[in-house]
C-alpha cells in the first residue's frame, strides 16, 4: 500500500478535523497523563498530525514523533504541527525508521485496520519501545482484531495486553477500542 495521494490526504484532513476531534482529545489526554517530563512519543499512522497537535498543546515538554505511509499526509502534518517541535517521517509500521528502544509511548489512532502484517507490526512496535514503555492502539470497535491480538500477545507479556471499549462522551455506545501493552 502506498498511502493516500495528495487529494485524498487533504480530504481526510478536513474530515478528521471535524469528525475526530473528540477522539484525538481523548487520546491526547490519556497520553499526557501516561508520560513523564521530556519523554518521547511516537504516533504511528499520524496522518495529518492532529493527535500530535493536541498532545503538543497539552504537553509541550514531550518529544513528539509521527510516522505515516503517505508523504502527502506527512506534508499536511508538517503544516498542522508548525508551532510544535515534532519530527515526522515517512515509513511503514512493519519497518519503522527508528532505532531500538526509542520511545516511552507509542500510540496509533484509526490505522491498525490498515496494517497488512500484524506480526511484523507488533514486532516493530515492541522493538522501538523502551523497556517498560507503553503501547496504545485505538481503532474502530468492530475491527476484526484477532490476528493483532495474537501478534501482540506473542510479543508482549500476556498480562499487559488489554482491550477496552472507548465511548465518546456524546455517544450512547462505545465506537472505538483501545489495545494496550507494556514492554518488558
Amino acid at each position: 500500500m502506498s498511502g493516500f495521494g495528495e487529494q485524498e490526504s487533504r480530504g481526510y484532513d478536513r474530515r478528521a478535523s471535524k469528525l475526530l476531534g473528540g477522539l484525538y482529545r481523548h487520546i491526547a489526554d490519556e497520553a499526557a497523563a501516561a508520560t513523564g517530563a521530556g519523554e518521547a512519543v511516537l504516533d504511528v499512522g499520524t496522518g495529518p498530525g492532529l493527535l500530535l497537535a493536541h498532545l503538543g498543546r497539552r504537553r509541550p515538554d514531550l518529544l513528539l514523533h509521527g510516522v505515516d505511509l503517505s508523504p502527502h499526509m506527512i506534508a499536511l502534518a508538517r503544516a498542522n504541527l508548525a508551532e510544535h517541535a515534532a519530527e515526522l517521517s515517512v515509513g511503514d509500521v512493519g519497518a519503522l525508521p527508528y532505532p531500538d528502544n526509542s520511545f516511552d509511548l507509542v500510540v496509533s489512532s484509526l490505522s491498525m485496520h490498515e496494517w497488512p502484517d500484524p506480526v511484523a507490526a507488533a514486532a516493530e512496535l515492541e522493538r522501538v519501545l523502551r523497556p517498560r514503555g507503553t503501547l496504545a492502539i485505538y481503532d474502530f470497535r468492530f475491527v476484526r482484531d484477532a490476528s493483532m491480538r495474537s501478534a501482540l500477545g506473542a510479543r508482549f507479556a500476556a498480562p499487559t495486553v488489554r482491550r477496552k471499549v472507548v465511548r465518546p462522551r456524546w455517544y450512547p455506545i462505545g465506537l472505538y477500542a483501545q489495545w494496550s501493552a507494556r514492554a518488558a
